[in-house]
């Protein structure tokens, strides 16, 4: 049989390949059934009619079975892709391969992505290779290749280099072709034919993962025996070192042999199966010569047969064996050691290709399975030592007959032939792609990167090894079934990731006669500390992986022990290899452990059972082992506390030296210790502490910090580096995420070092809101979620500082007392003073237990905003030691401090010089001269002096070198290169460096590894927390600083730069946030003067910046890009100049600094105007540039030229539309738009917002753009329908955005103000203000607290809560409102803005309401003077109409002076007595409450608002009662206009029997206000209701005390007997009797004013007005679940809300009454039967609780009582039928009825049906004051309640 083989020229197969080719184009003839082959005796080729026939078969819709494939491997043996269908080549257009990433049309996506980095035109100039850099070991740092390097190839088996074959590019490709074809006119044919051939050899590749290929062949085990024994005796004769090198030596001698035989005889090794090898020789056809002819010959009776192909097959696998058994027999070095075993078989054999694409190693894997593979598996356990047995053949090969074999076939042509065929590089023009490294195992792409210089730890060496072997056994049947391929698939995926994840390497996944099993090993590839806890930790979340994969039958086996680690093989095949006893164990461990289950051996045990759990297993026996033995099941990880939380015991390290309070120290020390007791007593404090750098701040916070722990401060500190000095808040990020992880443990038991994971659980339980984790987002990005990031838009520095300072403090609070320390080498950032300044001025009231210590080498810069901190904070400055406390320290140092002993004078002089009184330089004086022995004790002196050697002088300054750093460094002198290198390195970084940030030098420099080591042996690092570092001693790092001259630093950090850029193409930096990582990259950039890549960099910083709304850092980004780009040369293209520019303008913008986005965004326009002029244009560029400035002037108010601006940028905008996204081109006609309505242009503006919705709402189906950005074009849209007074379809489009923004965020949300206030605007405007009251007070409120109370957008809250009012003729309310309005407008806007015109105009109308006509017309005045100044003639010209005719109108009632005017007008304080209608809205009732004592009061008004809405009850008058009256009424007033019922009059009542008492205390709200629409009397209020209503219609209802029903009755008595037909009352009565007057008990409500009590029930009874009384037995028989309450917070109402933070607190404060005497003045009002006893009973359903009486007690609470909204819910008839049950006598022939006479008789018919109604209804009136946004979060479903 003649072999295919290359000629020695190397280039015939493409030769041949191209010829072929070039054939079939220029006929345009269809090729189908393609088979290629080469002549072994002629250069030249052609092919037989252009057809060859395929014996490859392509079994899965994977791979790509209608492909060319093309064999590229170095001995081209089997040329099998074949082709079934047929394609046209000429048919395909050669042009379209000349752009790499798009070059493959006929591909799929996956498929385009696997290859993308090809490109195949001929014309493209070759690439030059980046110029390695070589670090101190010596080993090449190499870019990303598109092709693989040749020592990769070697790795992978032929047939994975043949699938990616790829021509060499450029120059070199352009030889290849040249040599074979010599025409040159035939050039672009040539093109054409390598497109052509690249697109065959790409299309057999597999389009996407997982997938398989079927291939004819025998499959060869060949087993190799002895290495142990070997090793072990290695090892013992030469020792160590000695005999790992010679063991490597032999293992490698011997398969290098046994590999190239397999080659030689046209195998192909698939893999190193551990010590043994698994080969595939596929069926190939004999060659024939043809007439002396090099054209390929097909015999087709042979490509039918089958039967000879296998036998043939099977002649060359049994021609190997015997050269391998008889070479290796007789190997005088090696073939003694070793024995060889194996198997082979014929058939079908199943090629697997599993993982991802990607370029990355061990993402991808190649598996061979098949009945072959298993029969060779079962044939290798059969032979016995020295034989091979092969499937159908009588007897074994054996190692005699190889000899024989051997010694015949000396044959030296062959031997040659060999040598010539093996090298890749003779490949004629091809190479191998760089996706092919993918199948490289992690361990052998090390080596192979690493290339000859490898690191030690990748030299062939016996190495402690922990090794996991998992038996897949439901995929052992892969081979018949091709189902289970994507669970294989799966499998290897998740079983990689998890290995990667615990430090582990891959070696392998294969199907061998164990069946499929995945083997992992740790150790192999770096020094582990525990690779055994590594690698049982693996097994563990490998087994959970698999139970989520649902398999069912799997087995995981863990060992550990010494094993040969290394490559072994020849240069045409070799591998990473690791093979001992102990992968014979963990095989044999996972073979019997049992299914779903883990064995691991003892040594494993023995090294992890101080980390994991542990049982023992029954006694095993398992092969190669005498004797049973027991193994070990790992069920868990040992408990480990978290050291990512900086507590007590984990603070700081104590510093080297003592701390000494010298003089000039012990004073600074007082302060600060003083500070610190302040802060400890509730009074906050801001400590700054300044000093020169080694002076010894550290020490002193270091001190301070260890008193701040023994007192029990919560210590956070600040971590910093001079890169944090580009960014805002960075001196909070440490501190933040410190107190995120505290908090979830303190307060939720959740120890956690994952910020995201304790913000999702602080937010579950309500401790912080995802507002909150949108505000946190700005200093911890990590934290950020997508769909909130363009909340912080809009939003001024000013409101994000407060909303900061909010979040900061809701963390604090449960830390408190705390000192939070800011320290580093940079300054703080004005945004940050910022926040230090709000939180220092709310600490006193919300977090009094704060210390703020601020230390900084320079005296501190503080921005004038927040220049009060200089006069209250507390300053603490060191200075350098004078020579007395030199002395001191001397002594101190030397051990003679206060014995006696002093320093001699020239010695303190001398140190005192050279150290210029720094206390850390003092150190290292003294440390460098006692090594030196130059100290010693004068005993005749009795002093310390210097010891001078005699060849020196006198002068003992001169004795010390001028150079500290020469003291410094001293101890660093026998330091080895590589770790000066790190020091230099790390010198070059910054005082201060995050371990993630530099993973990438770990790869090739393992530099913090080295740190680590330097930290250890040395003390030059510290670590601040889990993975932050920074240099100990800040001498140190200067000295290192200081040997480097600046090309030095600049090569460096071009060294970082490489590493970087290569790690971020590989994908790398998880660890790292994406805008962090470009500014990282960014300023290695700069300082080693690459500026294009820096430019590159700080863009993409700015733009990570903009997107999560960090304006200050993205401008800061944008000014560094475009000084970068001032060096670069030549200058970049005109949109690379222009872009940061404009980018800059538009933070700027947003930042409120308009007159520096105003510079730069005019001289961005004058460029790109010039540029449009010349040939150079760039119309994108000059859009951005045109909208960017229009946006600045809209911003400003300057209509005119943003319009202009608009005008110009939009038509080409739309040009452009097919270029940008359509999105894109809404943001611009949106903009345009604002302009158009900010102007007067309402219908054109309508018409653009319409055109822009609709193009968001396309991009929204699309995902491009968001909800809430969708929800902008709703409120733009309404704002200008409503401009156009289309109220109604304003109100809809607002409605909308309110309900989206709702579904997102939190109700608190500025956003969702915005909305509020929109509704409210315009239901104002439809007649309906009392809807619109409470949603204009909810975004009051809002605005307050997100924006404060000086910004204008609370302003302009304001002012539609005003408008408001006045339209439900409150109009001296609105006036209060207007005027708090605009003067907020007037400090804020600049002088006559446009933005105050409306509100002017607003304010002048209520003035006119009020009366007050001459300052009315003073004020539409001005609003016309303004608008003349902001608007030409015709615009908005219906205000100026408005304002014009205002100003006529109010001057003829001035002139007139109208008396009878303005007297209706003053009277307008008093709000008219509401029409009664008893039909149309129900039963009359007034009101007389005490509210602001408990929340039952105010839960009867909400009851009351939705028997309003539902015409039960119709209130005419409500009255607060108990001193303090006034303050009562005012919160009865705000909680009746925030639910919608702003007409309902509000009178002050009387002390209710308080007078002369101390004055009870009224709970707050935000929306109790001072009102001017309030009755001053109370009982004038109600008699003139009862004058308004029928006669006996009037329903009295007390629910506080009755002194003012008592005097309603003396004053107007025959009123009262006419109007009213039922009293009714919370409070209680005696025993009452039938026929006898009821009496009233004790009950709170009555003992206020007993005597009033007794008068009413008297009256009432005498007068015959009939009586109903709820007392407190009926509130005990309906208790009410907390969480039944707590369900109503989903409405986000304010009063809700409000009443249950009162609860809480009037809960707790009640629990601590009852535990006070009944003595006690402290208990106030509370009846001595009110106890500890009864409170147990009455709201824990239990006798007693074991918490103390000053302890909170709202936790244990289950259920709470309400009195007075049963008592309510009594006056309608309806309910009082449905739910109680009434006691009633009969008194002068009139009822007189009470529910709940005692404890046992409660009067309560169905608890838990009357808990659902109080339910519904105060549901109902929570949801219809807010127009039903929130009706989806309170679901009305009884099963939420527990009853």
């Amino acid at each position: 049989m003649v072999r295919k083989r290359w000629e020695k020229e190397g280039h015939a197969f493409t030769e041949a390949m191209i010829e072929s080719v070039a054939k079939d184009t220029a006929m345009s003839r269809r090729i189908s059934n393609e088979n290629l082959s080469t002549s072994t005796k002629n250069s030249t080729s052609k092919s037989t009619n252009g057809v060859i026939q395929s014996r490859c078969h392509s079994s899965t819709a994977n791979v790509d079975d209608s492909s060319s494939s093309i064999a590229t491997g170095p001995t081209f043996k089997s040329l099998r892709s074949h082709n079934r269908r047929t394609y046209n080549l000429a048919s395909i257009d050669s042009s379209k391969f000349t752009n790499g990433a798009n070059g493959d049309e006929c591909e799929t996506v996956e498929h385009s992505e696997h290859d993308q980095s090809q490109t195949i035109s001929l014309a493209t100039e070759k690439k030059k290779a980046d110029k390695p850099f070589m670090n101190g070991d010596g080993f090449n740092l190499k870019g990303s290749d598109k092709s693989l390097q040749p020592l990769s190839w070697r790795y992978l088996p032929s047939i994975l280099r043949e699938i990616y074959a790829c021509p060499i590019r450029g120059r070199d490709e352009e030889k290849a072709v040249s040599s074979v074809s010599t025409p040159k006119e035939n050039c672009k044919s040539r093109v054409e034919v390598s497109a052509s051939l690249e697109l065959r050899l790409r299309l057999r590749r597999p389009r996407a993962l997982p997938a398989h290929r079927d291939i004819r062949g025998s499959v060869l085990i060949l087993d190799l025996s002895g290495f142990t024994a070997l090793g072990e005796r290695l090892k013992s004769e030469l020792g160590d070192s000695e005999g790992a090198a010679e063991f490597a030596f032999r293992v490698n001698t011997i398969l290098s042999t046994m590999v190239e035989r397999v080659y030689q005889f046209g195998g192909d090794v698939l893999m190193f199966a551990g010590d043994a090898l698994i080969c595939l020789f596929d069926e190939v056809e004999e060659e024939t010569e043809n007439n002396g002819d090099a054209s390929l010959h097909i015999d087709s009776n042979a490509l039918t047969n089958e039967k000879t192909l296998e036998q043939n097959t099977l002649s060359r696998v049994r021609e190997c064996c015997l050269r391998v058994l008889g070479e290796v027999a007789s190997n005088d070095g090696a073939g003694g050691d070793f024995t060889i075993h194996g198997g082979a078989a014929h058939g079908m054999v199943r090629c697997i290709f599993l993982g991802r694409p990607s370029s990355a190693p061990g993402d991808c894997a190649f598996i061979v399975s098949g009945v072959p593979l298993l029969q060779a598996g079962k044939l290798l356990n059969m032979a016995g030592e020295g034989e091979i047995l092969i499937d159908g053949q009588d007897g074994p090969i054996t190692e005699e007959e190889g000899i024989r074999f051997f010694s015949k076939s000396a044959d030296v042509e062959l031997a040659n032939e060999y040598e010539e065929t093996v090298l890749y590089p003779k490949m004629g023009g091809y190479s191998v792609h760089s996706h092919a490294r993918a199948y490289l195992g992690t361990l052998a792409a090390r080596r192979s990167d690493h290339a000859e210089n490898a690191m030690s730890i990748l030299l062939n060496e016996l190495r402690p090894v922990a090794i996991v072997f998992v038996g897949l056994h439901d995929l052992n049947d892969i081979a018949r079934d091709t189902t289970l391929l994507q669970l294989m698939n799966s499998a290897f995926v998740s079983l990689s990731q998890i290995t990667y994840s615990c430090n582990g390497a891959v070696r392998d996944m294969l199907c061998d006669d164990k069946g499929c099993v995945f083997i992992a090993v740790f150790g192999a590839h770096s020094h582990e500390v525990n690779p055994c806890f590594d690698a049982t930790v693996c097994a563990m979340r490998m087994k959970d992986a698999l139970d989520e994969l649902n398999f069912e039958r799997f087995s995981l086996g863990v060992s550990f022990g010494e094993c040969f680690c290394g490559e072994v093989g020849p240069s045409i095949r070799a591998d990473y290899v690791v093979m001992g006893t102990e992968v014979n164990m963990a095989a044999r461990l996972m073979g019997k452990a049992p299914n779903r289950g883990i064995l691991a051996s003892k040594r494993v045990y023995t090294n992890s059972k101080k980390f994991i759990l542990f049982r023992q297993s029954e006694h095993l026996k398992v092969k190669g082992k005498d004797g049973f033995f027991h193994a070990y099941i790992p069920e868990a990880r040992a408990f480990a506390p978290s050291t990512s939380i900086i507590d007590d015991g984990n603070l700081s390290d104590s510093p080297e030296q003592p701390f000494i309070l010298l003089p000039s120290r012990e004073y600074e020390m007082t302060k600060m210790l003083r500070a610190l007791h302040e802060a400890e007593v509730s009074i906050p404090k801001v400590l700054i502490l300044c000093g020169g750098p080694f002076l010894g701040k550290s020490r002193m916070i270091s001190s301070l910090s260890e008193n701040a722990i023994s007192a029990g401060f919560t210590v956070l500190q600040s971590f910093r580096t001079s890169l944090d000095s580009f960014t805002s808040y960075f001196p909070f990020r440490q501190i933040t995420l410190t107190a995120l992880l505290m908090c979830a443990s303190k307060l939720l038991g959740q120890v956690t070092d994952d910020e995201v994971a304790a913000i999702e659980m602080l937010i579950e339980n309500k401790i912080l809101t995802k507002t909150d984790r949108v505000v946190l987002g700005s200093i911890l990005p990590t934290v950020s979620d997508s769909q909130l990031l363009s909340l912080l838009k809009g939003q001024s520095t000013t409101a994000l500082t407060k909303s900061i300072s909010d979040t900061l403090i809701k963390l604090f609070v449960p830390l408190q007392p705390i000192m939070v320390v800011f320290e580093g080498d940079g300054e703080i950032d004005p945004s940050s003073w910022s926040v230090i300044s709000e939180m220092q001025q709310r600490a006193v009231e919300e977090c009094s237990r704060l210390l703020l210590v601020i230390s900084s080498r320079n005296v501190l810069t503080i921005p004038s905003a927040v220049s009060h901190l200089q006069r209250e904070a507390e300053y603490a400055k060191l200075t350098p030691l004078d020579k007395y406390e030199t002395e001191i320290y001397l002594e101190v140092l030397l051990g003679v401090h206060d014995k006696g002993i002093g320093v001699d004078q020239k010695l303190l002089d001398a140190v005192h010089d050279r150290a210029n009184g720094c206390p850390s330089f003092i150190e290292y004086i003294v440390s460098w001269a006692l090594g030196k022995k130059m100290i010693e004790y004068d005993e005749g002196k009795n002093v310390m002096s210097f010891n001078l050697p005699v060849t020196q002088s006198e002068d003992v300054a001169a004795a010390i070198p001028k150079e500290l750093s020469s003291i410094v460094l001293a101890s660093f002198n026998d330091l080895p290169a590589i770790l000066w290198d790190v020091l230099k390195i790390a010198s070059c970084i910054g005082f201060s460096f995050d371990e993630n940030a530099y993973e990438a030098l770990d790869e090739n420099l393992d530099f913090m590894p080295r740190v680590k080591t330097l930290a250890a042996t040395h003390d030059v690092f510290e670590r601040i927390d889990g993975h932050r570092y920074k240099w100990k001693h800040q001498a140190v790092y200067e000295a290192v600083k200081s040997l480097l001259i600046g090309n030095q630093r600049a090569q460096i950090h071009s060294m970082i730069v490489d590493v970087f850029e290569h790690y971020h193409k590989n994908g790398h930096f998880s660890n790292m946030v994406k805008c962090d990582l470009h500014r990282l990259f960014a300023w290695h950039c700069t300082l080693a003067g690459k500026w294009d890549a820096a430019y590159n960099q700080y863009m993409e910083a700015g733009k990570r910046a903009e997107e999560t709304y960090n304006f200050p850092e993205a401008a800061k980004m944008y000014e560094e890009a475009i000084s970068s780009q001032k060096k670069i040369d030549p200058l970049p293209l005109l949109r690379s100049r222009l872009l940061p520019t404009v980018k800059l303008g538009n933070c700027l913008r947003e930042l409120a600094r308009y007159n520096d986005a105003e510079e730069v965004l005019k001289t961005c326009l004058e460029e790109a105007e010039r540029a449009m002029k010349k040939s150079d244009a760039d119309e994108q560029m000059y859009v951005h540039s045109l909208t960017a400035l229009a946006a600045l002037n809209q911003a400003q108010s300057k209509y005119n030229e943003a319009k202009e601006l608009y005008e110009k940028a939009l038509p080409i905008a739309r040009n452009l539309q097919e270029s940008r996204t359509s999105l894109w081109l809404a943001v611009h006609i949106a903009g345009y738009a604002e302009t158009l309505r900010k102007s007067g242009d309402l219908p054109t503006a309508e018409t653009l917002h319409w055109e822009a919705l609709h193009i968001r709402s396309c991009s929204a189906n699309e995902g491009a753009c968001t909800s809430l950005e969708l929800a902008i074009s709703y409120t733009q849209l309404g704002c200008t329908l409503f401009g156009q007074k289309k109220y109604e379809e304003a109100y809809k489009q607002h409605r909308l955005a309110l309900k989206t923004r709702f579904e997102y965020l939190d109700f608190s949300h500025g956003h969702v103000s915005e909305s509020l206030n929109y509704c409210a605007e315009a239901l104002c405007s439809l007649g309906r203000a009392a809807d619109g009251i409470p949603l204009a007070i909810h975004a009051v409120n809002i605005r307050k607290v997100v924006f404060g109370t000086s910004h204008p957008a609370y302003a302009h809250a304001l002012s539609i809560l005003a408008s408001c009012y006045h339209a439900v003729g409150r109009s001296c309310d609105a006036r209060d409102y207007f005027e708090e309005c605009l003067s907020i407008c007037e400090a804020v806007f600049q002088k006559n803005h446009a933005n105050i015109i409306p509100n002017l105009m607003n304010y002048g109308k209520v003035l006119c309401s009020t009366g007050d006509y001459e300052k009315a017309k003073s004020v539409f005045q001005r609003a016309i003077v303004i608008h003349k100044k902001n608007f030409t003639e015709g615009q908005r010209a219906s205000e100026l109409e408005t304002c014009q005719s205002q100003v006529q109108e109010l001057t003829e009632k001035i002139e007139s002076n109208t008396k009878a005017l303005q007297c209706a007008s003053v009277c307008e304080r008093n709000m008219p007595i509401p029409t009664v209608d008893i039909k149309k809205k129900g039963t009359p009732i007034i009101v007389i409450t005490d509210i602001g004592r408990d929340v039952d009061d105010e839960y009867a008004l909400v009851l009351l608002a939705s028997l309003a809405r539902m015409h039960l009850l119709d209130p005419i008058a409500v009255v607060a009662t108990l001193s303090p009256q006034r303050e009562r009424a005012y919160l009865a007033r705000g909680v009746l206009d925030i639910l919608g019922f702003p007409n309902i009059p509000i009178g002050i009542g009387s002390c209710g029997g308080a007078k002369g008492k101390a004055g009870l205390d009224v709970y707050s709200a935000e929306y109790s206000r001072s009102c001017s629409c309030i009755y001053e009397c109370g009982v004038e209020l109600m008699a003139r209701a009862l004058s308004a209503s029928p006669d006996k219609s009037v329903q009295v209802f007390c629910i506080g005390s009755l002194t003012d029903a008592a005097t309603l009755m003396k004053d107007h008595e025959e009123l009262f007997v006419k109007k009213v037909k039922e009293v009714s009352v919370m409070g209680g009565l005696n025993e009452i009797e039938e026929g006898k007057f009821v009496v009233p008990d004790t009950a709170y409500n009555n003992n206020c004013d007993a005597p009033s009590a007794a008068y009413v029930y008297q009256k009432c009874q005498e007068l015959c007005i009939p009586t109903i009384t709820l007392s407190r037995y009926a509130a005990y028989g309906c208790p009410i679940p907390t969480a039944v309450l707590d369900n109503l917070k989903k409405t986000e109402h304010m009063v809700v809300n409000n009443i249950v933070n009162v609860r809480t607190a009037s809960i707790n404060e009640l629990w601590k009454k009852v535990n006070m005497p009944t003595s006690d003045t402290r208990r106030e009002k509370l009846p001595p039967r009110c106890n500890r006893l009864w409170f147990c009973q009455t709201f824990l359903g239990r006798d007693d609780v074991e918490t103390d009486g000053a302890s909170p007690i709202m936790s244990h609470v289950e259920k709470l009582n309400m009195y007075d909204p049963l008592a309510l819910l009594c006056c309608v008839p309806a309910y009082r039928e449905a739910h109680f049950r009434m006691e009633t006598v009969t008194v002068n022939g009139v009822p007189q009825s009470v529910v709940g006479l005692s404890q046992d008789q409660t009067g309560i018919v169905d608890p838990e049906v009357l808990c659902a109604e109080l339910f519904s209804l105060f549901r109902l009136a929570f949801l219809r004051s807010l127009q039903n946004i929130c009706k989806r979060r309170v679901a009305m479903q009884r099963t939420s309640m527990d009853f």
